[in-house]
């Protein structure tokens, strides 16, 4: 199977993202981030969002909102191809970006998400050598059991899709 090339076109910058509204649900007012609201989609995004703030290895993060338009093409499991929209994205104290994806429930298409995200870092990291980005799929579950302190321990512990033995 051809898995194609890919090249970086256009770059996103947080801070020229324009005004917008959300639907009125629950809700944080972060401190370490561009958004002036943090709206969750879920319980489980409000209670990253929480987390991240509390992390004394995160510089800053935004949750990934559409109107931001950070998206990737995938094929999903019905085979169609679909966008996808990874929901927070983080700067770390020592300057990567990692791209998070929180999951509360089962879906089919989240492995074909992560190998379309794996990708792309690989993608980003072989084009460029500025900046490390990587990526890691949190699952409710997992997250509220072992209860990482900082962003680190996270990348350490959850290791989903990350292709390694």
């Amino acid at each position: 199977m051809d898995k194609g090339d890919a090249e970086i076109r256009d770059t996103i910058k947080l801070r020229q993202t324009r005004p917008f509204v959300t639907k009125d649900q629950g809700y944080l007012v972060p401190k370490n981030s561009i958004f002036n609201k943090i709206v969750g989609d879920s319980n489980l995004e409000l209670l990253f969002a929480r987390f991240l703030e509390d992390c004394e290895d995160v510089v800053s993060y935004a949750k990934n909102y559409m109107a931001v338009h950070f998206k990737l093409d995938y094929v999903n499991a019905d085979g169609n191809f679909s966008n996808y929209y990874p929901d927070f994205v983080v700067k770390l104290i020592d300057g990567a970006i990692c791209i998070v994806e929180t999951k509360g429930q089962a879906d089919l298409d989240v492995p074909l998400k992560m190998q379309r995200l794996q990708q792309l870092c690989d993608n980003i990291n072989q084009a460029q050598s500025a900046t490390e980005y990587d990526f890691v799929y949190v699952d409710e579950e997992s997250f509220e059991k072992y209860k990482p302190d900082c962003f680190a321990k996270l990348i350490a512990g959850f290791r989903e899709y990350k292709g390694e033995p």
